[in-house]
């Protein structure tokens, strides 16, 4: 059975890295069914966390648990649900778009009827159909990713993980592709999104503000804002850098 409805929660999780203690002691739950921001500049512990997360680093200390439907279940249940979407570029330049879907529908052994249906609605929703013969390459940033984008939900998942999804993106890209994200946040996909962009904070139903390992805030943002008495989430940071 598919895992529906995931929630995780983090435990005193730590990592560290020779002498650098990149993940220092975080105590999180994240919700089933929304979307979460991990917000703080460079060098916060975003990217290792999301390894952590999607399996492909396992922490010093403390546990990462998931759940399914309310009930605890091991990772290896939810790791066919999961799609991730790292930072660095993990495309192929010489591949097409077609080529990209195709690829990736045998590597997630989707039969013919179902990859059809999906890659055609993924085409339509980003937008993409006039230009699935285009290599990757020659693809603008922000048509970069959402081909990534449109890759990892080729699956239908139930736990995406997209790790600094809009760096680099002009301001149009961007909102193009959180509009994208809000649609997906409807499906009640739970969504784990880092950024170094303010802004987005606001975007997300949950926000984790990260700075030097540690998750230092966490809520929705509208109450995190009225709390801290700011107007924006650099605002937040600011305050934090003086103190």
């Amino acid at each position: 059975m598919k895992p529906e409805n995931i929630g995780i929660t983090l435990s005193g999780l730590s990592k560290s890295f020779g002498k650098t203690l990149a993940l220092d002691n975080i105590t999180i739950k994240v919700e089933p069914g929304t979307l979460n921001g991990f917000i703080g500049p460079d060098g916060a512990g975003k990217t290792t966390l999301f390894r952590i997360f999607a399996g492909l680093l396992r922490p010093d200390n403390g546990s990462v648990g998931f759940t399914s439907r309310g009930t605890a279940v091991p990772f290896a249940s939810i790791r066919p649900s999961l799609a991730y979407m790292p930072s660095k570029q993990s495309l192929y330049p010489d591949l097409s778009i077609d080529e990209h879907l195709v690829f990736f529908r045998d590597l997630y052994g989707l039969g013919e009827a179902e990859f059809r249906q999906r890659s055609s609605e993924l085409l339509g929703i980003t937008r993409l159909e006039k230009f699935r013969a285009r290599k990757i390459g020659e693809l603008s940033g922000g048509m970069y990713k959402k081909v990534g984008l449109m890759c990892a939900l080729l699956q239908s998942p139930s736990l995406m993980l997209l790790d600094e999804p809009t760096n680099g993106v002009d301001p149009i890209s961007r909102r193009e592709f959180w509009d994208l994200l809000h649609r997906l946040a409807e499906q009640k996909i739970l969504i784990l999104i880092s950024t170094s962009y303010m802004d987005e904070a606001e975007r997300c139903a949950f926000v984790h503000l990260m700075d030097s390992g540690k998750v230092v805030m966490s809520g929705p943002p509208g109450a995190l804002l009225e709390r801290e008495r700011a107007v924006g989430f650099d605002e937040i940071f600011i305050k934090m850098a003086k103190q």
